[in-house]
């Protein structure tokens, strides 16, 4: 089974029918869905904030674009979890050993239009009933399977997105915005940028008030039963933390070539990479995890970097 973290259409989603960037949009979506199509294996595509518009107005929309082209290209075996811009939780049960429970984050992040109660159709569309399907979820989950969470937003991170900046980005503030402009250098005015971002002043980072109490109202619900693995992307780059709630925290983000971003070591970080690659579990019959993180370079050679057994 392939897992898409989310970001899949980068970096502004699907726009709608006509628009420009369409087409490139559609091809990008299309060479993921057609290598899991080929290879005849399940897929499931998790949303990310770019995939909502890059937090736009027109977000909400954009994911169900990219919903129904999965649904007419993909066939059986891939689909878009959580569906009809929904939050989740939703349980995919794998086998008999993993149990994956499958959330949209940048739904509790999103400040444009959205499924919210009382009008929308999702089995949870309020902060309080999102996580109480999810200690249900955890709860009810039999003793022989693993649970696997995965959802766009890191619960940690050592990246950009955990408030970590490097000289780049205070010489250079521009290229989060424009590859024309990106490498003018501006260091006086480069200080804000970086400044304003670990300070909280976008929900997409982890010290922002909202993207903290998302963190804590899910990991609130993980506090009885814990989770084996968060799994997530946004940061783009490779890294494997011990975590608190979940036992052990992955940011696998860097599947672009040539579009990794720094990371720093954290005292809970066990491996970090700033190269483009991903991750592997193999969940095998008596229960056991092991975890493989590749990296990959520009020719498409890869190599295992990191392993490690989960309990």
């Amino acid at each position: 089974m392939i897992v898409y973290l989310g970001d899949n259409v980068y970096p502004r989603g699907i726009p709608d029918t006509g628009a420009p960037g369409r087409a490139e949009a559609l091809r990008r979506l299309d060479a993921q869905i057609d290598l899991a199509r080929e290879a005849g294996v399940r897929a499931i595509f998790i949303p990310g904030n770019h995939d909502w518009a890059r937090m736009g107005a027109d977000g909400w929309n954009s994911m169900l674009r990219q919903q129904a082209r999965i649904d007419q290209r993909g066939g059986k075996l891939v689909r878009l979890l959580p569906r009809d811009g929904c939050p989740g939780p939703d349980v995919v049960d794998v086998g008999k050993r993993l149990r994956l429970i499958v959330l949209d984050t940048q739904w509790w992040l999103h400040g444009g239009p959205k499924p919210v109660d009382p009008t929308s159709k999702c089995r949870a569309d309020k902060d309080s009933e999102i996580t109480d399907s999810l200690r249900a979820d955890l709860e009810a989950t039999d003793s022989s399977r693993r649970v696997v969470m995965v959802g766009h937003h890191p619960l940690a991170s050592g990246g950009e997105h955990g408030g970590y900046f490097g000289a780049r980005d205070y010489f250079f503030p521009l290229r989060h915005v424009s590859r024309v402009l990106g490498w003018i250098p501006l260091p006086g005015l480069g200080a804000i940028y970086p400044e304003a971002r670990a300070s909280g002043i976008s929900s997409q980072d982890i010290p922002s008030g909202s993207n903290r109490r998302m963190r804590e109202a899910l990991e609130g619900a993980m506090l009885r039963q814990r989770p084996l693995v968060w799994a997530s992307g946004h940061d783009h780059n490779l890294q494997v933390l011990a975590g608190r709630t979940a036992r052990h925290l992955l940011v696998s983000g860097a599947g672009i070539y040539g579009h990794g971003s720094r990371v720093v070591q954290l005292s809970a970080t066990r491996f970090a990479s700033a190269a483009a690659g991903y991750m592997r579990l193999d969940v095998l019959l008596d229960g056991r995890v092991r975890l493989a993180v590749f990296e990959v370079d520009g020719e498409g050679r890869t190599r295992e970097a990191y392993t490690r057994w989960l309990d």
